[in-house]
């Protein structure tokens, strides 16, 4: 496999995304050739042991055009001598009919310089997210006359409007040739969305469980030992982590707990401040964006991991969290919801705990938990098993990778 393909990223790199850094560096490992074009640069000061792997080639696009014009009119007039950009042109001006946005308008600027500047020999463009990478992707494809494709994943299906999704699945030449999606209920809806379903492929993302130390064995929590509990995801609504704070709030004095949160995001300072107001401020701490071993060794030192996930207001919710396989990985009972596509990892009572997201449901089975250590640990065990049979790597990505090689060879 010596075929270029060049794949669009939000942003490289980036801790909250850690599923594309391990589908990446095992696409490299399986023999393909791989440049990343990302939109943005980084923000994270942190990145994980997997970014290092990676050997392809970075380049970074403008992320605001008016950052670079010279290299966005100079890569714009020689967008316009090739041969799909009319094609392109059209296509966007149409796109822009009905989103009237500047990101938009950014988004083609993006596409002009990556098709100007796409190595000779790329024969194909591969997207992570369907909304701005696609379509960034998709009119440097049409530019340029090659095939692309798409991996996506929650957010990028659930708040893009069907007509866009729709178009980039069209059955001429501008939609994608393949797309991939991380799980059955987002598979469902593209493919209803989908000129061709067989053009979807559900691929888990699954561990490399090889990056994961063998789980601990965690001793049994001592009636004096405060519960101990960990979350990690992005400070954003889908994660509902305001509800878990007002279920911390309302759980029986009798209970000692400590509530460990990792990741950052836009919602920080109202839910300390929420935490602040509810009085339960010095029982929580927040660790901010952390590498990936230092999510593991927090995991391994907890009693129980909480994802209280929900469907934001505008549609945006959850697929399904790797940092839940991370969880079960290292055999941490798991409290979740059952939001999108996770029941497809945890069913209730068997594999952890699936709660509404209301606070009063979330604290009542946060108590029921704490109760009985034994039948969590149970839970705990199941989901290491599922995991270890249903849920690694290797599969998806022998399938991505057959894609990914029929795409490039095809042109």
């Amino acid at each position: 496999m010596t075929q270029k393909l060049a794949v669009v990223v939000k942003g490289w790199p980036r801790l909250s995304e850690t599923f594309i850094a391990q589908e990446l560096v095992a696409l490299e490992e399986a023999g393909h050739d791989l440049d990343i074009w990302s939109l943005r640069h980084p923000t994270d000061t942190k990145t994980h042991p997997l970014h290092d792997r990676l050997k392809a080639k970075v380049r970074y696009l403008p992320e605001y055009l008016h950052h670079d014009p010279v290299r966005v009119w100079q890569a714009r007039s020689i967008a316009k001598t090739l041969p799909g950009y009319a094609a392109a042109y059209a296509i966007w001006r149409r796109d822009l009919a009905r989103d009237l946005d500047k990101n938009r308008i950014r988004r083609f600027g993006q596409a002009c310089v990556l098709a100007a500047e796409l190595p000779a020999e790329t024969r194909g463009l591969y997207a992570h997210f369907l909304h701005t990478p696609a379509s960034v992707a998709r009119y440097a494809a049409i530019m340029r006359g090659l095939p692309w494709s798409f991996s996506a994943h929650a957010k990028d299906i659930w708040t893009s409007p069907d007509w866009e999704i729709s178009e980039k699945l069209s059955d001429d030449s501008s939609g994608a040739t393949f797309g991939a999606t991380c799980t059955a209920y987002g598979a469902a809806q593209l493919r209803r969305l989908s000129a061709d379903a067989a053009r979807i492929d559900l691929v888990y993302h699954g561990l490399d469980l090889s990056r994961f130390p063998d789980p601990p064995d965690h001793a049994p929590r001592r009636a004096d030992d405060p519960l101990r509990l960990v979350s990690v995801g992005r400070l954003v609504e889908k994660k509902g982590f305001d509800r878990l704070i007002a279920a911390l709030a309302q759980l029986p004095s009798s209970l000692d707990w400590h509530w460990t949160h990792i990741g950052g995001g836009p919602l920080s300072e109202p839910l300390e401040k929420q935490a602040e107001t509810a009085g339960i401020a010095a029982r929580i701490t927040w660790c901010g964006p952390c590498d990936q071993p230092q999510v593991i060794d927090h995991m391994r030192n907890a009693d129980l991991f909480v994802l209280p996930s929900r469907i934001a207001e505008d549609g945006d919710r959850d697929g399904l969290p790797n940092v839940l396989m991370e969880a079960a990985s290292q055999r941490l009972p798991i409290l979740t919801t059952a939001v999108s596509a996770i029941p497809e990892f945890i069913d209730d009572g068997v594999h952890g705990t699936l709660s509404k997201d209301t606070p009063d449901a979330l604290a009542a089975a946060i108590t029921r938990l704490a109760s009985d250590p034994a039948g969590a640990r149970e839970m705990a065990d199941t989901a290491l098993a599922r995991l270890r049979a249903e849920f690694v790597m290797e599969p998806g990505i022998v399938r991505l990778s057959q894609r990914l090689t029929s795409l490039t060879e095809g042109v």
